[in-house]
């Protein structure tokens, strides 16, 4: 017999999904949230979002050419980080404050970790962080329609004015250029979940505890589920594969934390939203709920 037994290092069963692939899958399921930005807030939209993934392309290519590591801007995860962190702004930010965003995004939120797959933090709420932090009157300037206002969660929050659940549904109301459409937000999440990338239980636990403890507390929650950056944050943040726990019980409690998050600092903080910093404060806990929810080995005696 000539049957060989070849001897290899682990992993046995591979993927034939890609980090490119995955990636481009990503980009291709933002699509829906960019063109209801560019038909809400017109050229504005198209020249944040590109300066914001040009940012985040050149800063990639550039930390890695003086590090000498392996230029990986191919696989897209630059251009993902540049375009969600778009997603996040006001229409109305000068273009220097989204590349310097994005340069924040990729060398502070992944680089300085060692690169994808190192980052303890979403890097795009990394650099939407840092842009809160140090230019927080650039960051909450919203205008619609040629109009200065408020956003809806500042109207309610504020004002004690609730916005028409439809227009939150569609997006036709003022916000950052990539959160205000929930519609579009969900079609690329269902692509998402068609094509196995997504995995559905963050984003179920943190709507779902939204939800619920709005109702419970006597806030509209149909307004509290398609108002701000919960979306955005619940599907297409909170989902991150490097950020974000790894077992099925670490994801139910990272959810439910990110939600139970979310409601206190809507409903009791100064703030009127939450979903930036319910998610960073969840990607801090995620090396710790990992280690309490790993599945015990067979044989293992804790």
């Amino acid at each position: 017999m000539n049957n060989e037994f070849i001897v290899t290092s682990s992993p046995h069963v591979r993927s034939r999904d890609t980090v490119a692939k995955i990636m481009w899958s990503v980009v291709i399921a933002l699509l829906p949230a960019v063109f209801a930005a560019v038909y809400f807030f017109k050229a504005r939209a198209i020249s944040v979002i590109l300066a914001a993934v040009a940012g985040a392309v050149l800063t990639e290519y550039l930390f890695q050419k003086i590090r000498n590591k392996k230029i990986s801007i191919k696989d897209g995860s630059a251009v993902v980080t540049g375009l969600l962190l778009a997603l996040t702004l006001p229409p109305t930010i000068p273009l220097w404050t989204a590349v310097f965003g994005a340069v924040v995004a990729i060398a502070i939120g992944k680089q300085v970790f060692g690169g994808l797959g190192s980052n303890p933090f979403n890097p795009a709420l990394v650099g939407r962080a840092f842009l809160t932090a140090a230019y927080p009157v650039l960051m909450t300037t919203w205008k619609f329609d040629g109009v200065s206002s408020a956003t809806p969660l500042s109207h309610l929050k504020m004002d004690g004015v609730s916005t028409d659940t439809w227009q939150l549904f569609v997006g036709h109301v003022g916000g950052s250029i990539g959160e205000t459409s929930a519609l579009a937000l969900l079609l690329g999440f269902a692509y998402l979940l068609y094509k196995g990338y997504v995995n559905w239980r963050i984003p179920l636990a943190m709507v779902g505890t939204v939800f619920l403890l709005s109702f419970a507390f006597g806030a509209d929650p149909i307004f509290h589920l398609f108002a701000g950056g919960l979306m955005l944050g619940a599907l297409f943040m909170a989902t991150d594969m490097v950020s974000t726990p790894t077992t099925k019980l670490g994801r139910w409690i990272f959810g439910i934390g990110a939600g139970l998050l979310v409601v206190i600092i809507r409903l009791w903080g100064g703030y009127p939203e939450g979903v930036m910093y319910s998610i960073l404060l969840m990607n801090t806990a995620v090396p710790l709920i990992n280690r309490y929810t790993r599945p015990r080995s067979l044989g293992e005696v804790r």
